[in-house]
């Protein structure tokens, strides 16, 4: 509590003496009360009447220690930056029904006004959508206990009910800080990238509304959109449009269809990507600072609005990242996103190249803020962990459940959870079926782990040995981050349906469960009963160590398996040794000096059980997984005696390009065969692939995989084949460089299995939208069938 008192008492010195210099330095503009107006003007915004170009720079206030909040406000001002842009997430401040907390770390108005006396505008993002690699993009895990729960949607009114609801508490807190009230709030989105969920402008109508009633009925309202798809539905025309695409992309045919349609309306990329997220397993991503700088002088030449996003991402601690569907693929805990300012705080070569060149489009008078001292990063010598607890030494009060339920409806909405039930007797192997993992699991029998299955390859079978009557299963499963995008959103976790035993020719379903919960709270972790001794299987692990000074520190845990880290009571988030993260950002004002203490939580158990504190991240260093990879050693697709269902040739333009077969045609196995490029080089790139079925409309993708590509680039960039269906359009399949060449050439082959046989009329096939034209398709050949290919 005194801690909590120290840390407001700090953020209120910050607001005070910001204000006071800000009211020194005489920009009456940055003074709190001064009522202004922000409307949509002729071709631009008008800031009080006047013509406003903003700048702004995304950061997120939950990813960043609130003792940092200044620091990075003042970095973005640094960087040419008029405007901060941010997110609420719902379910970051209604964490139970009814149970709002705007306090503490959550004080999103204490945020705001802080960009207020740091002499910026702002731009908020409340929902009740938000995406942003955040656990079930921001909508809270309790609307999941209702088992035929819709969302982003006016068809179940029990959704719409409960985010007006936290509509209203977010206008509480903010609504008093629109521009015309005398705050600096000059814009608030509408929902989020709506066009990637749904297209129903009836829903996108009710939640403009339900802004509206909460407060926001004097700023001007906003949403963004894809280029592509900005146009799928409608809202009113109040409603400021703003388009979002990646670095390096052609800015003027990122706008051309929208201005088309909207001719006299302002410009702005309501997410200007700077870079992107990590996810478990692949690449570290980056974008160069060229391509990012290139689009961003484009804009700024053509008067053209921007939101960096991120302009800093900050670290996603304690269980709040999320993961994205098809293919599943949970986000790391760092979120340094490759932004200009770096995860810690730090300035980077895209921070300095932003700074110099916004400083020549400053407005007579306007100058770049200063730029804050650096916050200290210390090292910590090599900790090692004597005290563990063994999971299973150490369970809670179990729940009995005669069938398998998800962990929601055990009440429960992050970490691990225990399914225990009895086997007969069998004196021969049979294998467990399980429907469906979210997300990771270890099977044991009799406490001797068998296996382990991982929702990134859609296991779901696992071979168990002979057992004796009543031997004990037990199916730890671990949830990684619910999906944060498109229709898989509804993401429950723990096994959502049942577990079978398949013997020979029979099939039984497993029941009379006992259900043990493992929640992420660090009071939960701190019950277990440590001893020194050393463990095998999944335990806590538990360590003190001294400073005599503090400061930020990255902690190495690369000898660690898969779980969670507590540091002084603070979740700092999830690790797992597949990388590309080894690392993890620990805030100085976390620590303190004299003793520390460190829990792991650490399923498969670490290689040392021991940790040490450095002054540079390991983000890069992944451990590849050959069993996520689209071609086995030795593979060829064999086509020879295969008949095309279709072929042709795309123009060059990067735009969706529509296909219709002639006759429908029937199939569960889909393959795509590229000839040549645009270029004449040996690439081929896909940014996005769907196919129609018989009522002209793509079909679901979420039970697609890839079986098989000839060559795809997971090295040198995270461009793998299920790029093609991940809805998204900035990331692409590419196939595989070496130096300036690929290392195959034409033809190149990706197949996919539907997941079962589906009725095709044509497809749809989006090239990459960037400045660069390798690998975009020319001369094609595809192919279905309901028998998988030859390999």
């Amino acid at each position: 509590m005194k801690r909590l008192i120290l840390v407001c008492l700090l953020a209120c010195a910050q607001i005070v003496f910001a204000q006071n210099a800000i009211k020194k330095s005489g920009n009456p503009s940055a003074t709190a009360k001064t009522k202004g107006t922000f409307v949509l003007g002729k071709k631009e915004f008008l800031l009080n009447g006047k013509p406003f170009l903003i700048r702004a720079g995304e950061i997120h206030f939950p990813r960043i220690p609130r003792e940092y909040w200044d620091h990075r406000i003042k970095l973005c001002k640094a960087m040419g930056m008029n405007t901060i842009c941010i997110y609420l997430f719902w379910n970051f401040h209604e964490q139970k029904p009814d149970q709002f907390d705007f306090t503490g770390q959550k004080d999103v108005a204490t945020f705001v006004k802080l960009v207020q006396a740091n002499g910026m505008y702002c731009i908020v993002r409340p929902g009740p959508y938000a995406c942003a690699e955040w656990d079930m993009g921001g909508l809270p895990w309790w609307l999941l206990k209702k088992a035929d729960v819709k969302v982003r949607t006016n068809e179940d009114s029990y959704f719409m009910d409960r985010s007006a609801k936290y509509l209203k508490e977010v206008g509480k807190q903010l609504a008093p800080l629109q521009i015309q009230n005398g705050g600096n709030i000059i814009m608030v989105q509408v929902e989020n990238e709506y066009a990637g969920f749904g297209n129903s402008s009836e829903y996108m109508e009710a939640t403009r509304k339900n802004l509206k009633a909460a407060g926001f009925d004097k700023v001007q309202l906003m949403r963004c959109d894809w280029p592509s798809s900005f146009d799928s539905y409608t809202t009113d025309p109040e409603v400021a449009i703003t388009l979002n695409f990646m670095a390096g992309s052609d800015v003027d045919k990122q706008f051309k269809r929208f201005q088309e349609k909207h001719s006299e309306a302002p410009l702005m990329c309501g997410e200007y990507w700077t870079g992107w997220f990590d996810n478990w397993g692949n690449p570290h991503e980056t974008r160069s600072v060229k391509s990012f700088i290139g689009s961003l002088k484009d804009m700024m030449d053509r008067k053209i609005s921007f939101s960096l996003y991120m302009a800093h991402g900050g670290t996603t601690f304690g269980q709040w990242g999320g993961a994205n569907s098809p293919p599943y693929s949970a986000m790391v805990t760092s979120y340094d996103y490759n932004a200009p300012i770096g995860e810690q705080g730090n300035t980077t070569e895209k921070f300095f190249a932003v700074r110099d060149l916004l400083k020549k489009y400053l407005n007579p008078g306007e100058k770049l803020g200063d730029i804050p001292a650096p916050i200290p990063v210390i090292t910590i010598p090599k900790i090692t962990f004597e005290e563990a607890a063994p999971l299973f030494d150490n369970l809670p009060q179990g729940k009995e459940s005669v069938n398998i339920k998800p962990m929601e409806m055990f009440d429960q909405g992050w970490g691990r959870i225990n399914y225990r039930t009895n086997l007969t007797a069998s004196s021969t192997p049979r294998k467990l079926n399980i429907t469906e993992v979210h997300d990771w699991a270890q099977v044991f029998v009799d406490g001797k782990l068998i296996g382990k299955l991982d929702r990134r390859r859609a296991d779901s079978t696992i071979e168990i040995p002979a057992t004796k009557a009543g031997a004990v299963l037990d199916i730890l499963v671990e949830a990684t981050g619910r999906v944060n995008f498109g229709e898989a959103v509804i993401d429950r976790k723990g096994i959502t349906e049942k577990v079978e035993i398949l013997d020979r020719n029979t099939v039984q379903e497993l029941k009379n469960w006992t259900v043990y919960n493992f929640p992420v709270d660090y009071q939960f972790q701190a019950k277990a009963k440590f001893v020194k001794q050393k463990v095998n299987g999944p335990a806590w692990y538990r360590a003190k160590f001294n400073l005599n000074k503090t400061g930020d520190t990255y902690i190495d845990l690369s000898t660690w398996g898969k779980g969670m880290i507590w540091v002084n009571g603070y979740n700092i988030g999830r690790f797992w040794k597949i990388g590309p993260q080894q690392t993890f950002l620990m805030p100085g004002v976390w620590l303190k000096k004299g003793v520390n203490e460190i829990i792991i939580l650490d399923l498969e158990g670490p290689r040392e059980a021991a940790v040490q504190g450095l002054k540079d991240p390991i983000l890069d260093k992944i451990n590849p997984d050959a069993s996520l990879l689209s071609r086995k050693v030795g593979q060829n697709l064999i086509l020879a005696n295969e008949k095309p269902v279709f072929e042709g040739s795309f123009d060059a333009a990067d735009s969706w390009k529509t296909v219709s077969f002639a006759s429908a045609s029937k199939g569960r196995y889909f393959c795509f065969e590229a000839l040549s490029s645009q270029e004449n080089d040996n690439y081929t790139s896909i940014a996005e692939m769907q196919l129609l079925g018989k009522d002209g409309k793509p079909i679901s993708t979420q039970k697609w995989k890839v079986i098989y590509a000839d060559s795809e680039e997971v090295t040198a960039a995270n461009n793998s084949a299920e790029k093609v269906f991940d809805n998204q359009e900035s990331t692409i399949w590419h196939t595989q460089y070496i130096g300036n060449q690929s290392n195959t050439k034409h033809p190149h082959q990706l197949v996919i299995d539907l997941g079962k046989d589906e009725e095709i009329t044509g497809f749809r096939c989006l090239p990459r939208s960037d400045k660069s034209k390798n690998g975009m398709v020319k001369d094609y050949k595809v192919y279905l069938k309901s028998a998988v290919f030859n390999f």
